[in-house]
C-alpha cells in the first residue's frame, strides 16, 4: 500500500522490492494508473521512486516551460512534445518521467501504436528537469546523465535555487550557465529559445 504522506519535506520515497517482488512492465504501468496523485519512477535496479506532487510555485514553472516548448513544437513541426506526466521505458530498464521532453517525429513514428499507450520504450531526444526546493542536486544530475547514456541528445537541468542551468550532451563535458536570460536548443531543437524570466 502506498503511504498517503511521504515526508514533511516532500522528498521522494525509494522502495526496494526486488528480489521479494518482481514487477513486470504491465504491472508497473497498472500501479502508476492506480496512483495518479504520485509520479512513480523505477530505476535500473528495479527500485520504485515515489515522487509527491510539486509545490504550486514549481508546478507553475513546469507549466511555463512546457508552454514554451509546446509553442515551439507546434511551429517547428518536426517532433512531438510531452509533459511531466509521461513515462518512458529507457534502454537500461529504468522508467522515467522528465518534467518535459521532446522527440523527432521519425522516432515517434517508429514506436508501435500498442506501445505508445503505455510507457514508450524509448529515450526522448530532449529532456528537461526543474529542481524543486526539496530535490537533491546530485540525484538530478545523475538522472540527466542517465538520459544521455540512454540516447538523449540534449538535456537541461534547471536549478532554480542557485539560478543555474546545466546542459548535457553526449560525449561533451556538462556546461553550466549562471543566471542565463535565455537557453538555446540548437542544433537539436533548431530555433528554440527558452525565456528564463518566467522560469526563475
Amino acid at each position: 500500500m502506498i503511504p498517503t504522506t511521504l515526508s514533511t519535506e516532500n522528498t521522494p520515497l525509494v522502495l526496494q522490492i526486488s528480489p521479494a517482488l518482481e514487477m513486470t512492465d504491465e504491472q508497473f504501468f497498472a500501479l502508476c494508473q492506480l496512483n495518479r496523485d504520485y509520479r512513480i519512477e523505477r530505476n535500473a535496479k528495479g527500485e520504485l521512486i515515489i515522487i509527491p506532487p510539486t509545490g504550486s510555485e514549481t508546478g507553475n514553472r513546469n507549466f511555463k516551460l512546457s508552454q514554451q516548448l509546446a509553442n515551439w513544437t507546434d511551429e517547428d513541426g518536426s517532433g512531438i512534445g510531452f509533459d511531466s506526466s509521461t513515462g518512458f521505458k529507457l534502454p537500461n530498464g529504468a522508467d522515467r518521467s522528465p518534467d518535459a521532453a521532446w522527440m523527432t517525429l521519425e522516432t515517434w513514428n517508429s514506436i508501435p501504436q500498442e506501445q505508445r499507450i503505455r510507457f514508450a520504450p524509448v529515450c526522448p531526444d530532449f529532456v528537461v528537469e526543474i529542481r524543486s526546493p526539496s530535490d537533491q542536486l546530485q540525484s538530478l544530475q545523475d538522472k540527466l546523465q542517465e538520459y544521455i547514456d540512454n540516447g538523449a541528445k540534449l538535456g537541461w537541468l534547471i536549478d532554480r535555487k542557485n539560478r543555474r542551468v546545466y546542459i548535457y550532451r553526449p560525449q561533451i563535458e556538462v556546461e553550466s550557465l549562471e543566471n542565463p536570460t535565455t537557453v538555446i536548443g540548437d542544433p537539436i531543437l533548431p530555433g528554440f529559445i527558452l525565456q528564463m524570466n518566467t522560469i526563475w
